[in-house]
């Protein structure tokens, strides 16, 4: 790796470039060379391909439907070709020059944005069905064991000190997984995305209960990674991985999962909670020259750790006794940090 400094923050004149190259770079008193600030942080080519990659690739991530790709990507193979303001377009000149690269609109492979056979069908309630037992079938178990606890987090409840109001809500049909037929209790393991899944905020009166199966409960585990002889536009697991990081729009199929789940005997599911990229700080549908990362072994455990699971308990388990309560808290916050980049907006 080269360590001569090329360029400090101060290089720059885009705010978000400055920012964010500062957040990165490194402390030196040296004069940079491109600019003569001794206060900048300092870059040298490898943290210049890391503010390129944060600013202009990941800065540019286009959720679509299902999925996501970045609209820009960069390489020492292509000139620039994008379209971006004269300021801007100062700062990339700095870019190109220091690492030898070019800019260019970025044309992704298409399961990147949903085109995922499975997926497709799971859309169409006719064929929805055939894949549903696919998933069934193929999907681990997971047992959750009586030794195991996790958590349930309230907002506001009307009698926080009373164990039912951590049960399955009086209504269902509102959450990914339940339904008017199905009432489902919503917990996790990691108490911050219990959090984040409730969408609270500083005026929330916060409460935790502690709870865990009275029994071993039988789970269908969809944070599993398949290991499948296909692409990407074939995979089951891709088109799972989507479909729980999909909005609102994917709960009708999460929802006919959730019943023919019940049907064959689960006591719950273990889904991929829809903020597993922000707990984490994953790059959503990471990819190494577009193959997705899912598909090595070599980045299993990787990928795996990008996923963070969460519990749908199917009926009334407290109420039932298959769960206990044991114990309740008042949950305080403490401190909320955000940690952050950015990105470009007209390009």
């Amino acid at each position: 790796m080269n360590n001569t400094f090329l360029l400090c923050s101060d290089c720059f004149k885009d705010v978000g470039l400055k920012l964010d190259s500062f957040k990165i770079g490194m402390k030196s008193k040296k004069a940079c060379l491109n600019c003569k600030s001794e206060e900048g942080k300092k870059l040298n080519s490898k943290l210049i391909a890391t503010l390129a990659y944060r600013f202009f690739v990941r800065g540019t991530l286009h959720k679509t439907k299902y999925g996501a790709a970045p609209i820009i990507q960069f390489n020492e193979h292509q000139e620039t070709s994008i379209n971006v303001s004269e300021e801007l377009r100062n700062d990339i000149e700095l870019i190109e020059k220091a690492i030898h690269v070019g800019f260019f609109y970025y044309g992704p492979r298409l399961w990147m944005v949903g085109d995922v056979e499975p997926l497709e069908a799971l859309q169409s309630k006719s064929a929805r069905r055939k894949i549903i037992k696919r998933i069934i079938n193929e999907y681990p178990t997971k047992i959750l064991s009586k030794k195991e606890t996790f958590f349930r987090l309230r907002k506001n409840p009307d009698n926080s000190s009373s164990f039912n109001q951590y049960d399955s809500p009086p209504v269902s049909g509102s959450g990914r997984l339940d339904s008017q037929d199905l009432p489902i209790l919503y917990g996790s393991q990691d108490l911050e995305v219990c959090i984040h899944e409730c969408r609270v905020t500083v005026e929330d009166e916060l409460f935790v209960a502690s709870l865990c199966p009275t029994k071993d409960l039988k789970l269908l585990d969809l944070t599993e990674l398949l290991e499948e002889g296909t692409t990407e536009f074939e995979s089951l697991d891709i088109a799972i991985h989507m479909l729980f990081l999909a909005g609102s729009h994917s709960y009708e199929i999460c929802r006919d999962i959730a019943l023919f789940a019940k049907k064959a005997g689960y006591d719950g599911i273990v889904y991929p909670s829809y903020f597993s990229t922000i707990r984490t700080g994953a790059v959503p549908f990471d990819t190494v020259y577009g193959i997705s990362i899912r598909k090595f072994p070599l980045y299993t455990d990787y990928a795996k750790s990008q996923v963070i699971p969460n519990l749908a308990l199917f009926g009334n388990p407290i109420k039932e006794g298959s769960v206990t309560v044991k114990c309740i808290n008042k949950l305080i916050l403490n401190k909320v940090q955000y940690d952050f980049q950015f990105g470009p907006v007209n390009y």
